[in-house]
């Protein structure tokens, strides 16, 4: 697969403030925060827990709006889309990969991607295919039980980039793995990043595999910095 230029933006924040609560109770979760994220870029997300950093996921994805400030998804400003837009945006658009991978137990890792053309009504990435690029297509007939951690999370980035995402949002992929899965997966996700030329915003804790990341950067008290 030939990689993808950065010169596209996958995601844009301009100026995002997000507060809960009024008045002595407001609790400002995001404050100011500006990022920019091209295609074919992978950013490293780092801090405390509780500086924001899955208030920023969320505002990213779309799934929660911000309470001032601008978000644009793949050029498309989404700060204003109604809902039923915005869900479709995010359906075509927006891949998620979670702790703990998120699968649907009944179904095989080859049915968990199958699956997603199914609900976007768009034929996806070649499903075999996609198993191969993240070393899982000897265990496309087994479920997530019968499945490692390490290999649940592969499935989930695969099911992820089915649809062929502008933008991928990583929470916490290596909290439940050892360090040699952890790096396998987070260089699996620089890989395809790379060459499928998502942006994408990873959110950890393991400094370890910052190593494998194009940028990173700090949460701290809702304000993003420069990773020292």
């Amino acid at each position: 697969m030939t990689t993808i230029e950065k010169t596209t933006t996958g995601l844009a924040l301009t100026a995002v403030s997000l507060r809960f609560g009024d008045g002595d109770s407001t609790v400002l979760a995001l404050d100011d925060v500006s990022l920019e994220v091209p295609r074919g870029e992978l950013v490293a997300i780092v801090g405390p827990s509780g500086a924001g950093k899955s208030s920023l996921l969320a505002v990213a994805g779309g799934l929660g709006r911000p309470s001032s400030g601008s978000v644009s998804i793949d050029g498309l400003d989404v700060t204003g889309m109604p809902n039923r837009a915005l869900a479709k945006l995010r359906r075509d658009k927006v891949g998620f990969v979670f702790q703990s991978g998120n699968l649907i137990p009944a179904l095989t890792a080859r049915d968990q991607l199958r699956l997603v053309p199914k609900i976007t009504g768009r034929p996806g990435r070649d499903v075999d295919d996609l198993l191969e690029s993240v070393g899982m297509s000897h265990r496309g007939d087994r479920r997530p039980g019968q499945l490692s951690g390490g290999e649940r999370q592969r499935v989930g980035i695969a099911r992820a980039l089915m649809s062929n995402p502008s933008l991928l949002l990583v929470d916490e992929p290596t909290a439940a793995l050892d360090r040699k899965r952890s790096h396998e997966v987070v260089e699996l996700l620089a890989r395809e990043t790379h060459d499928a030329g998502v942006a994408t915003i990873m959110v950890t804790h393991d400094h370890d595999v910052l190593v494998h990341c194009d940028r990173i950067l700090e949460m701290v008290d809702g304000q993003l910095l420069q990773h020292e």
